[in-house]
């Protein structure tokens, strides 16, 4: 008998930010493979049957090959489990859904996904902004900083990122972001413009740091940390009039 396999988002880390079908996927779950950032109290909501299995990935950590990761799901549904591979944010949002989709179609192996909180809805929350708004960001678009060898990628749409109407949410961003913002810069796009870093979103170590585009990419420049991070730049709400400050918000 064929097992079959749910992609759950785990969302930004707050368990709290689960969905109900996500919990109940965990809870039934007979072999769970967990992004990095899906672990601590996410995995609390998992059976005590679960077969608990990371295989997260980590800029600059020693972490599985996608190959490797998509063959285990192969291997435990073509055993007959219940098999969630836990994503964290939203599974469809830069989560290297699809290399394991293709995986499990070859194999004939049925799936389902159940959406979760992307990291860039929950850090306009934290920061208490929208994502788009009526007047000054009719669009929002969401780009990668880094491609498949960790360098910014040399396709970036330039252009996009400058339209004065568009909220632009940078994953993966921090190691390449002075470089990114030095390419914005020398297309006419204005340093001034406000950028939003925001660190470790919904969980106790949360950071916010509101900012402009060169300032942010000098920040960046010296020390980019470790922290998983975001960046938002573009048409921002201001919050109190203010994006600079000299220290990280902490919430």
């Amino acid at each position: 008998m064929t097992g079959y396999v749910s992609f759950v988002g785990s969302g930004p880390g707050d368990p709290e930010l689960l969905t109900v079908k996500a919990i109940q996927r965990l809870k039934a779950a007979e072999v769970i493979l967990f992004d990095d950032l899906s672990s601590g109290p996410i995995l609390d909501h998992a059976g005590s049957q679960a077969e608990l299995i990371g295989v997260g990935k980590r800029a600059g950590r020693s972490s599985p090959k996608q190959h490797h990761v998509s063959q285990l799901l192969v291997d435990y549904a073509s055993q007959g489990a219940r098999v969630v591979r836990l994503k964290s944010g939203d599974p469809g949002i830069f989560g290297r859904l699809e290399e394991e989709i293709v995986a499990l179609q070859a194999a004939n192996i049925d799936f389902e996904i159940i959406p979760g909180v992307t990291a860039a809805s929950a850090a306009a929350a934290a920061a208490q902004i929208p994502l788009t708004r009526r007047h000054s960001a009719r669009r929002v678009q969401f780009i990668t900083g880094h491609d498949v060898a960790g360098s910014l990628p040399e396709d970036i749409n330039l252009a996009a990122i400058a339209d004065p109407n568009c909220t632009t949410v940078v994953y993966m961003p921090k190691r390449t972001f002075p470089a990114l913002a030095e390419l914005l810069i020398a297309n006419d796009i204005s340093p001034q413009t406000p950028a939003l870093l925001a660190e470790s979103v919904s969980t106790e170590n949360e950071s916010l740091w509101r900012s402009t585009l060169a300032e942010l990419a000098e920040h960046l420049k010296k020390d980019p940390g470790t922290a998983p991070g975001l960046i938002l730049i573009g048409p921002l709400a201001e919050r109190d009039g203010n994006y600079v400050g000299d220290s990280p918000e902490v919430s």
